[in-house]
């Protein structure tokens, strides 16, 4: 695996810890052999820069694309593993994942994932997958971010179908306990290390109030917010997100530097600043041991990279659809011919 580290712009584990990171699980054997960075060489070998060059293009427009193009492949590849079904719309039989709970009204970037297909539909017909779409943009959304590059293993293919039922069961929320969230991170085959670098991707991006009202006012019923929550950032949400609001509000993820790829979102958690519950969780649910990760994390931005690319190599591997399984959609709306 290659990973290199971008300096990070103003703008916006120990050895146990690297160990596992590095060793796969059994689940991924398989598709390791499958999936392979050179899986386009021959039939789109500019797939990468088509991707990395659109993306480019939306950031100019909308500097939070990057963090909507990432969160659209997690949610992908917690449903049925990473097949590009949360890009399928209503239609026929199938019941659209985007209308699920924690995509409707929230996942956002599909205007985008449709012109790199047209883009890659333009320079090589049928060849490029809207699954690899999803991964590759994710990796160029973190690298332009001032994140780290890693090499996007390639080769998986769509599916003929959704699973909306799934995404409303298998989909971490971000109001769930940090056991809840630990065992579907576990169901797909992704340990607590993953957990931990993954959810550092919070370090970009927005979030509405309706993910995180539930901490301002009446924490779990107490009466009062939510202890964990700092209360100058406390004070702040509670004039954006004001009670009985419409929840419609958006704010930063990370609030000292919202559009950067950075390791500021675990400095966050360590002076209860982090915005979402799940997210201060991990640093805040006492005997957890994603307490020493968030805390190396913190103090070495280097390894917060090399641990995230490889838990999105990881990520990245949940059980794809490869050789003759699905298909290549021309468009990833839609399954072929419908």
């Amino acid at each position: 695996m290659a990973v290199t580290n971008t300096p990070t712009t103003c703008d916006g584990f120990f050895i146990v810890i690297l160990t596992t990171l590095i060793i796969s699980s059994s689940l991924f054997g398989t598709s390791n052999a499958q999936l392979n960075a050179t899986f386009y060489s021959g039939t789109c070998p500019n797939a990468s820069a088509i991707v990395r060059t659109t993306i480019q293009q939306a950031l100019q427009s909308d500097s939070r694309i990057g963090a909507s193009l990432i969160r659209l492949h997690f949610h992908d590849c917690f449903v049925n593993g990473c097949d590009a079904s949360i890009l399928l719309d209503d239609g026929g039989s199938i019941q659209s994942e985007k209308n699920a709970g924690p995509n409707a009204n929230s996942a956002r970037g599909f205007n985008v994932v449709d012109n790199i297909k047209t883009a890659l539909e333009n320079a090589c017909p049928g060849v490029v997958s809207c699954s690899d779409v999803l991964a590759l943009a994710s990796e160029a959304s973190v690298s332009l971010s001032g994140g780290p590059s890693w090499t996007v293993l390639l080769g998986r293919r769509d599916s003929l179908t959704a699973n909306q039922a799934g995404a409303n069961s298998s989909i971490p929320s971000p109001v769930e306990s940090l056991t809840n969230i630990t065992s579907k991170f576990s169901a797909v085959g992704l340990n607590t290390n993953d957990l931990v670098a993954l959810s550092g991707a919070h370090t970009f991006g927005r979030a509405r109030c309706g993910v995180f009202s539930n901490r301002l006012f009446n924490f779990s019923g107490s009466g009062n917010p939510d202890p964990t929550l700092n209360t100058t950032l406390l004070s702040s949400l509670q004039q954006i997100c004001p009670q009985n609001g419409t929840g419609s509000g958006i704010t930063n993820l990370d609030l000292s530097t919202p559009d950067a790829f950075d390791n500021n979102y675990f400095t966050n958690l360590q002076s209860n600043n982090g915005l979402l519950q799940s997210d201060q969780e991990l640093f805040s649910t006492t005997g957890s041991a994603t307490i020493a990760i968030v805390t190396s994390f913190a103090s070495n931005q280097s390894l917060f990279f090399q641990a995230f690319a490889q838990s999105m190599i990881n990520m990245g591997n949940i059980t794809p659809l490869t050789g003759n399984s699905g298909e290549i959609r021309l468009d990833c709306k839609k399954v072929n011919g419908s």
